[in-house]
């Protein structure tokens, strides 16, 4: 039940919210802030990683044969869910200079 929770509903729950703020900013505030958001985002997520880590190997004694592979794979693939999730929204409030330019 540990490795369920916290190798693999941490990482979503907390990718998620990285999404869902990101949505709401490249919407509200644009691409451009959009992309000093995945920078933050970038260094918040591996602080959480780090501290997953160490929560489950160290604090809690799991396997770490297990544990690591576990929430790496699902870290990995929320990062690449989220990814085409912020380039479609980023995709649709592009403005019309811009879609000129690059088509």
């Amino acid at each position: 039940m540990t490795y369920f929770l916290l190798g693999v509903l941490a990482p979503l729950f907390l990718n998620l919210l990285h999404m869902i703020i990101g949505i709401y900013v490249v919407v509200k505030r644009g691409s451009i802030l959009s992309l000093g958001f995945t920078g933050i985002s970038f260094v918040t997520k591996s602080m959480a990683m780090m501290f997953f880590l160490w929560l489950g190997i160290i604090h809690l004694g799991l396997n770490f044969k297990i544990f690591v592979p576990l929430l790496t794979f699902f870290w990995f693939m929320t990062h690449v869910i989220e990814a085409f999730v912020i380039q479609h929204y980023i995709r649709e409030n592009e403005s019309d200079a811009i879609r000129s330019v690059q088509r």
